[in-house]
Order: structure tokens, then C-alpha cells, then sequence
């Protein structure tokens, strides 16, 4: 059984060039577990940041479900802890120091074992002629494929 993909961050793989990724659990209350099963989540603008020796997801959007207690509304871009062994983040925090780089979350998704999982990438930002560079690439690959219909 393969993962089930609910959101991925399409503006991140634009906006960096993705050096290495990592797969964390996420700590979440029972509502937003329901929530981002049915959907209802988005990872755009999100990012990770390391604080304490723990690394945490902000600014991702997790909507809260209709029939959630009234009392009990979570904030829906809150701070989320992400999961990951000890070693990982030691690595983690000795590459950003050292080199800069960004944590980026790519994709939320359901596992084999139905666990609700982060990916996040250690990034670095590209520069503006490297995201023109992009845009060329991903229209002749469109190009050709339209080509290559024609005369298939």
C-alpha cells in the first residue's frame, strides 16, 4: 500500500532547491486529525523552524470541522510540533547553521500504516534567473509532450 497524498506545497519546489528530505510525525489534537483526513488542510507559506531543540511547523492551515465543540475552536494556523529522532535534528540544526539553508514542509500524508506524516525538505532558496530557468524547462517539456501527441 502506498501513501495517500491529502495537501502538497507546490509553491515550494518553485521557490527552492531541495537538498534533503525527512519524514516527521505531527502532533495534532482529534479535530484537526479528523480535519486533514477529510482534506481540509493547506501547506502553502508554511515553514518549519527550529526552537528549544524541537522543530515546529507554523502558518499551516488546518480548518476546523463544523461539529467541533464550540468551546473548543483550535487557532488554525498554529504551531505544530513536528517528530523526529534526535540524531535527524542535531544533523538538521548543524546544516542550518552552518550553511543556511530552510526547513520546508512538501506534502502531508497518510502512511501505510494510516499515521498522518509531515515531509519536510531541507531547502535552499533559489534566485530569480533560477526560477526563469524553471518556467523555460516546464514549457518545453509541455511543447514537446503536445508534440509528441500530434504525431502519436
Amino acid at each position: 500500500m502506498a501513501r495517500k497524498i491529502i495537501a502538497r506545497n507546490k509553491k515550494a519546489f518553485f521557490d527552492y532547491e531541495m537538498i534533503e528530505r525527512y519524514e516527521a510525525g505531527i502532533v495534532l489534537t482529534g479535530s484537526e486529525t479528523k480535519s486533514i483526513r477529510l482534506g481540509r488542510t493547506n501547506l502553502k507559506d508554511s515553514f518549519a523552524k527550529i526552537m528549544k531543540n524541537e522543530i515546529f511547523l507554523f502558518n499551516a492551515h488546518i480548518s476546523y470541522l463544523n461539529s467541533t465543540n464550540p468551546h473548543f475552536k483550535p487557532d488554525e494556523r498554529q504551531a505544530r510540533k513536528l517528530l523526529l529522532h534526535r540524531k535527524q535534528i542535531d544533523k538538521l540544526i548543524g546544516k542550518i547553521a552552518r550553511e543556511g539553508l530552510a526547513l520546508i514542509p512538501l506534502s502531508l500524508y497518510l502512511n501505510e500504516k494510516n499515521f498522518i506524516k509531515v515531509e519536510i525538505a531541507l531547502a535552499k532558496g533559489k534566485a530569480l534567473h533560477d526560477k526563469r530557468e524553471t518556467i523555460k524547462k516546464r514549457m518545453a517539456d509541455r511543447d514537446a509532450k503536445s508534440a509528441m501527441k500530434k504525431y502519436v
